[in-house]
Protein backbone atom coordinates (compact mmCIF):
# COMPACT_ATOMS: atom_id res chain seq x y z
CA UNK A 1 0.00 0.00 0.00
CA UNK A 2 2.84 2.37 0.77
CA UNK A 3 4.25 2.03 -2.75
CA UNK A 4 1.01 3.06 -4.45
CA UNK A 5 1.46 6.87 -4.19
CA UNK A 6 5.00 6.57 -5.48
CA UNK A 7 3.88 4.64 -8.54
CA UNK A 8 1.15 7.15 -9.24
CA UNK A 9 3.55 10.04 -8.83
CA UNK A 10 6.01 8.39 -11.22
CA UNK A 11 3.28 7.99 -13.78
CA UNK A 12 2.31 11.61 -13.41
CA UNK A 13 5.74 12.82 -14.56
CA UNK A 14 5.45 13.94 -18.25
CA UNK A 15 7.94 12.51 -20.72
CA UNK A 16 10.84 14.73 -21.77
CA UNK A 17 10.03 17.00 -24.69
CA UNK A 18 11.61 16.02 -27.97
CA UNK A 19 12.18 18.34 -30.89
CA UNK A 20 11.99 16.95 -34.37
CA UNK A 21 14.57 18.16 -36.87
CA UNK A 22 11.88 19.95 -38.88
CA UNK A 23 10.49 21.61 -35.79
CA UNK A 24 13.98 22.65 -34.72
CA UNK A 25 14.68 24.28 -38.07
CA UNK A 26 11.35 26.13 -37.97
CA UNK A 27 12.08 27.34 -34.45
CA UNK A 28 15.53 28.59 -35.48
CA UNK A 29 14.00 30.38 -38.47
CA UNK A 30 11.53 32.08 -36.17
CA UNK A 31 14.46 33.30 -34.06
CA UNK A 32 16.03 34.98 -37.09
CA UNK A 33 15.20 38.62 -37.49
CA UNK A 34 13.61 39.96 -40.64
CA UNK A 35 16.92 41.51 -41.67
CA UNK A 36 18.71 38.17 -41.30
CA UNK A 37 16.12 36.42 -43.45
CA UNK A 38 16.49 39.09 -46.14
CA UNK A 39 20.28 38.79 -46.08
CA UNK A 40 20.18 34.98 -46.31
CA UNK A 41 17.69 35.17 -49.19
CA UNK A 42 19.90 37.63 -51.08
CA UNK A 43 23.02 35.50 -50.45
CA UNK A 44 21.27 32.55 -52.08
CA UNK A 45 19.31 34.37 -54.76
CA UNK A 46 22.00 36.73 -56.13
CA UNK A 47 24.64 34.01 -56.85
CA UNK A 48 21.90 31.80 -58.31
CA UNK A 49 20.79 34.57 -60.68
CA UNK A 50 24.38 35.38 -61.66
CA UNK A 51 25.23 31.74 -62.40
CA UNK A 52 22.00 31.28 -64.33
CA UNK A 53 22.43 34.48 -66.32
CA UNK A 54 26.12 34.23 -67.08
CA UNK A 55 26.67 30.46 -67.26
CA UNK A 56 23.59 28.31 -67.83
CA UNK A 57 21.58 30.56 -70.13
CA UNK A 58 24.57 31.28 -72.43
CA UNK A 59 25.40 27.56 -72.44
CA UNK A 60 21.83 26.69 -73.41
CA UNK A 61 21.83 29.41 -76.09
CA UNK A 62 25.11 28.04 -77.47
CA UNK A 63 23.63 24.55 -77.81
CA UNK A 64 20.56 25.95 -79.56
CA UNK A 65 22.57 28.20 -81.90
CA UNK A 66 24.82 25.29 -82.87
CA UNK A 67 21.92 23.99 -84.94
CA UNK A 68 21.56 27.21 -86.95
CA UNK A 69 23.45 29.08 -89.65
CA UNK A 70 23.09 32.49 -87.97
CA UNK A 71 25.94 34.92 -88.64
CA UNK A 72 25.24 37.07 -85.59
CA UNK A 73 24.11 40.06 -87.67
CA UNK A 74 20.79 39.15 -89.26
CA UNK A 75 17.47 39.45 -87.40
CA UNK A 76 16.50 36.63 -85.09
CA UNK A 77 13.31 35.86 -87.02
CA UNK A 78 15.40 34.91 -90.05
CA UNK A 79 17.49 32.29 -88.23
CA UNK A 80 17.48 29.04 -90.20
CA UNK A 81 17.78 25.75 -88.31
CA UNK A 82 20.10 23.35 -90.09
CA UNK A 83 20.13 20.50 -87.57
CA UNK A 84 23.47 18.70 -87.24
CA UNK A 85 25.00 20.16 -90.41
CA UNK A 86 27.42 22.37 -88.46
CA UNK A 87 28.74 19.35 -86.56
CA UNK A 88 29.17 17.45 -89.81
CA UNK A 89 31.07 20.40 -91.31
CA UNK A 90 33.28 20.68 -88.22
CA UNK A 91 34.33 17.05 -88.37
CA UNK A 92 34.55 16.52 -92.12
CA UNK A 93 35.33 19.74 -94.00
CA UNK A 94 36.99 22.07 -91.47
CA UNK A 95 40.78 21.57 -91.79
CA UNK A 96 41.87 23.19 -88.49
CA UNK A 97 39.63 20.90 -86.41
CA UNK A 98 41.84 17.79 -86.43
CA UNK A 99 45.07 19.71 -85.59
CA UNK A 100 43.18 21.52 -82.83
CA UNK A 101 42.00 18.25 -81.28
CA UNK A 102 45.52 16.84 -81.51
CA UNK A 103 46.99 19.94 -79.87
CA UNK A 104 44.39 19.83 -77.08
CA UNK A 105 45.21 16.18 -76.44
CA UNK A 106 48.91 17.01 -76.47
CA UNK A 107 48.21 19.85 -74.03
CA UNK A 108 46.36 17.44 -71.75
CA UNK A 109 49.14 14.84 -71.94
CA UNK A 110 51.85 17.41 -71.17
CA UNK A 111 50.00 18.80 -68.16
CA UNK A 112 48.98 15.39 -66.85
CA UNK A 113 52.21 13.46 -67.43
CA UNK A 114 54.81 16.15 -66.76
CA UNK A 115 53.44 19.20 -64.94
CA UNK A 116 51.10 17.38 -62.55
CA UNK A 117 53.65 14.84 -61.19
CA UNK A 118 56.22 17.62 -60.86
CA UNK A 119 53.75 19.75 -58.89
CA UNK A 120 53.01 16.77 -56.64
CA UNK A 121 56.74 16.21 -56.12
CA UNK A 122 57.22 19.84 -55.08
CA UNK A 123 54.27 19.55 -52.68
CA UNK A 124 55.85 16.52 -51.01
CA UNK A 125 59.12 18.42 -50.56
CA UNK A 126 57.43 21.52 -49.15
CA UNK A 127 55.33 19.36 -46.81
CA UNK A 128 58.54 18.39 -45.02
CA UNK A 129 58.77 21.96 -43.65
CA UNK A 130 62.24 22.51 -45.06
CA UNK A 131 64.07 25.72 -44.35
CA UNK A 132 62.69 28.49 -46.54
CA UNK A 133 59.66 26.43 -47.57
CA UNK A 134 57.36 29.44 -47.20
CA UNK A 135 59.46 31.42 -49.66
CA UNK A 136 59.57 28.58 -52.18
CA UNK A 137 55.84 28.00 -51.81
CA UNK A 138 55.13 31.66 -52.57
CA UNK A 139 57.57 31.77 -55.48
CA UNK A 140 56.16 28.61 -57.07
CA UNK A 141 52.57 29.76 -56.67
CA UNK A 142 53.21 33.25 -58.02
CA UNK A 143 52.69 32.27 -61.71
CA UNK A 144 49.18 31.03 -60.85
CA UNK A 145 48.20 34.56 -59.90
CA UNK A 146 49.24 35.82 -63.33
CA UNK A 147 46.96 35.44 -66.34
CA UNK A 148 48.07 33.26 -69.23
CA UNK A 149 48.16 36.33 -71.47
CA UNK A 150 50.66 37.99 -69.15
CA UNK A 151 52.64 34.76 -68.95
CA UNK A 152 52.85 34.81 -72.74
CA UNK A 153 54.45 38.24 -72.62
CA UNK A 154 56.82 37.17 -69.83
CA UNK A 155 58.01 34.16 -71.79
CA UNK A 156 58.38 36.33 -74.88
CA UNK A 157 61.45 37.76 -73.11
CA UNK A 158 62.91 34.25 -73.16
CA UNK A 159 61.64 33.12 -76.56
CA UNK A 160 62.25 36.25 -78.64
CA UNK A 161 64.19 35.38 -81.76
CA UNK A 162 66.44 38.45 -81.72
CA UNK A 163 66.57 39.51 -78.07
CA UNK A 164 65.42 36.41 -76.18
CA UNK A 165 67.46 35.02 -73.31
CA UNK A 166 67.43 31.43 -74.64
CA UNK A 167 68.83 32.31 -78.07
CA UNK A 168 71.39 34.62 -76.47
CA UNK A 169 72.51 31.95 -74.00
CA UNK A 170 72.86 29.18 -76.61
CA UNK A 171 73.91 31.43 -79.50
CA UNK A 172 71.01 30.14 -81.61
CA UNK A 173 68.47 31.73 -83.92
CA UNK A 174 65.33 29.68 -83.30
CA UNK A 175 61.98 31.38 -83.82
CA UNK A 176 60.31 29.75 -80.82
CA UNK A 177 56.89 31.32 -81.36
CA UNK A 178 56.96 31.53 -85.16
CA UNK A 179 58.21 28.07 -86.14
CA UNK A 180 55.22 25.71 -86.38
CA UNK A 181 57.45 22.75 -85.49
CA UNK A 182 58.48 24.06 -82.08
CA UNK A 183 55.97 26.73 -81.04
CA UNK A 184 53.53 24.25 -79.47
CA UNK A 185 56.32 22.90 -77.25
CA UNK A 186 57.42 26.40 -76.28
CA UNK A 187 53.86 27.30 -75.33
CA UNK A 188 53.45 24.07 -73.36
CA UNK A 189 56.52 24.89 -71.27
CA UNK A 190 55.05 28.29 -70.41
CA UNK A 191 51.65 26.78 -69.58
CA UNK A 192 53.20 23.99 -67.52
CA UNK A 193 55.19 26.56 -65.53
CA UNK A 194 51.88 28.02 -64.33
CA UNK A 195 50.14 24.67 -63.90
CA UNK A 196 52.86 23.27 -61.63
CA UNK A 197 52.21 25.92 -58.98
CA UNK A 198 48.48 25.26 -58.98
CA UNK A 199 48.87 21.50 -58.62
CA UNK A 200 51.51 21.99 -55.94
CA UNK A 201 49.08 24.03 -53.84
CA UNK A 202 46.26 21.47 -54.21
CA UNK A 203 48.46 18.56 -53.15
CA UNK A 204 50.07 20.55 -50.36
CA UNK A 205 46.64 21.27 -48.91
CA UNK A 206 45.79 17.57 -49.17
CA UNK A 207 49.04 16.48 -47.51
CA UNK A 208 48.41 18.79 -44.57
CA UNK A 209 45.17 16.91 -43.92
CA UNK A 210 46.71 13.41 -43.85
CA UNK A 211 46.60 11.78 -40.43
CA UNK A 212 50.21 11.64 -39.07
CA UNK A 213 49.47 8.32 -37.37
CA UNK A 214 49.31 6.63 -40.79
CA UNK A 215 52.90 7.59 -41.54
CA UNK A 216 54.02 6.65 -38.06
CA UNK A 217 52.46 3.21 -38.40
CA UNK A 218 54.17 2.71 -41.77
CA UNK A 219 57.50 3.81 -40.29
CA UNK A 220 57.10 1.32 -37.43
CA UNK A 221 56.54 -1.43 -40.02
CA UNK A 222 59.84 -0.43 -41.66
CA UNK A 223 58.40 1.11 -44.85
CA UNK A 224 60.57 3.65 -46.67
CA UNK A 225 59.34 7.18 -47.36
CA UNK A 226 58.69 6.37 -51.01
CA UNK A 227 56.77 3.21 -50.19
CA UNK A 228 54.83 5.02 -47.45
CA UNK A 229 53.78 7.75 -49.87
CA UNK A 230 52.56 5.47 -52.67
CA UNK A 231 51.04 2.77 -50.44
CA UNK A 232 49.63 4.86 -47.59
CA UNK A 233 49.50 8.60 -48.31
CA UNK A 234 48.62 8.62 -52.01
CA UNK A 235 45.44 6.49 -51.61
CA UNK A 236 44.26 8.87 -48.89
CA UNK A 237 44.62 11.73 -51.38
CA UNK A 238 41.99 10.20 -53.67
CA UNK A 239 39.64 13.25 -53.48
CA UNK A 240 42.55 15.54 -54.35
CA UNK A 241 43.53 13.26 -57.23
CA UNK A 242 40.03 13.52 -58.70
CA UNK A 243 40.06 17.31 -58.36
CA UNK A 244 43.48 17.47 -60.04
CA UNK A 245 42.25 15.26 -62.90
CA UNK A 246 39.20 17.44 -63.53
CA UNK A 247 41.20 20.67 -63.24
CA UNK A 248 43.84 19.37 -65.66
CA UNK A 249 41.27 18.34 -68.25
CA UNK A 250 39.44 21.66 -68.04
CA UNK A 251 42.73 23.58 -68.21
CA UNK A 252 43.70 21.73 -71.37
CA UNK A 253 40.31 22.44 -72.98
CA UNK A 254 40.02 26.10 -72.09
CA UNK A 255 43.63 26.95 -72.96
CA UNK A 256 43.23 30.11 -75.01
CA UNK A 257 45.00 33.21 -73.71
CA UNK A 258 48.52 32.02 -74.34
CA UNK A 259 48.10 30.91 -77.96
CA UNK A 260 45.93 33.92 -78.78
CA UNK A 261 48.66 36.28 -77.57
CA UNK A 262 51.27 34.43 -79.65
CA UNK A 263 49.54 34.19 -83.05
CA UNK A 264 45.74 33.99 -82.51
CA UNK A 265 45.83 30.20 -82.59
CA UNK A 266 47.29 29.71 -86.07
CA UNK A 267 50.44 28.24 -87.65
CA UNK A 268 50.73 25.17 -85.44
CA UNK A 269 48.96 26.53 -82.36
CA UNK A 270 45.39 25.58 -83.30
CA UNK A 271 43.22 24.88 -80.25
CA UNK A 272 39.47 24.33 -79.96
CA UNK A 273 39.02 27.46 -77.87
CA UNK A 274 40.89 29.54 -80.43
CA UNK A 275 38.76 28.12 -83.25
CA UNK A 276 35.61 29.08 -81.36
CA UNK A 277 36.82 32.66 -81.01
CA UNK A 278 37.90 32.86 -84.65
CA UNK A 279 34.45 31.80 -85.85
CA UNK A 280 32.33 33.74 -83.36
CA UNK A 281 34.14 37.10 -83.19
CA UNK A 282 36.52 36.75 -86.12
CA UNK A 283 36.46 38.45 -89.49
CA UNK A 284 33.85 36.05 -90.87
CA UNK A 285 31.40 35.72 -88.00
CA UNK A 286 29.68 32.33 -88.01
CA UNK A 287 27.79 32.07 -84.76
CA UNK A 288 26.21 28.71 -85.54
CA UNK A 289 29.46 27.09 -86.61
CA UNK A 290 31.39 28.50 -83.65
CA UNK A 291 28.61 27.40 -81.30
CA UNK A 292 28.96 23.83 -82.60
CA UNK A 293 32.65 23.91 -81.69
CA UNK A 294 31.83 25.35 -78.27
CA UNK A 295 29.19 22.67 -77.70
CA UNK A 296 31.74 19.95 -78.39
CA UNK A 297 34.00 21.46 -75.73
CA UNK A 298 31.05 21.75 -73.35
CA UNK A 299 30.11 18.08 -73.73
CA UNK A 300 33.68 16.90 -73.11
CA UNK A 301 33.96 19.12 -70.02
CA UNK A 302 30.63 17.93 -68.65
CA UNK A 303 31.74 14.31 -68.83
CA UNK A 304 34.63 14.89 -66.44
CA UNK A 305 32.65 17.28 -64.23
CA UNK A 306 29.86 14.70 -63.91
CA UNK A 307 32.37 12.02 -62.93
CA UNK A 308 33.82 14.33 -60.30
CA UNK A 309 30.43 15.28 -58.83
CA UNK A 310 29.26 11.65 -58.79
CA UNK A 311 32.43 10.61 -56.95
CA UNK A 312 32.10 13.40 -54.36
CA UNK A 313 28.43 12.63 -53.73
CA UNK A 314 29.14 8.90 -53.36
CA UNK A 315 31.90 9.59 -50.83
CA UNK A 316 29.61 11.90 -48.86
CA UNK A 317 26.96 9.18 -48.69
CA UNK A 318 29.52 6.67 -47.47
Amino acid sequence: MSDQPLIQADRAVPPPATTTPTGGRRRRLRLLSRTDRVVITLMVLVPLLLVTGFVWLPAAATVLLSGTNWDGIGPLNEIEFVGARNYDDVVNIYPPFVPAVQNNLLWLAALFVVATPFGMFLAVLLDKELRGSRFYQTALYLPVVLSLALIGFVWQLLYSRDQGLINAAFNSNVDWYGDSNVNIWAVLVASGWRHVGYIMLLYLAGLKGVDPSLREAAAVDGASETRTFFRVVFPVLRPINIIVLVVTVIESLRAFDLVWVVNKGRNGLELLSALVTQNVVGEASRIGFGSALATIMLVVSLVFITVYLATVMRENRE
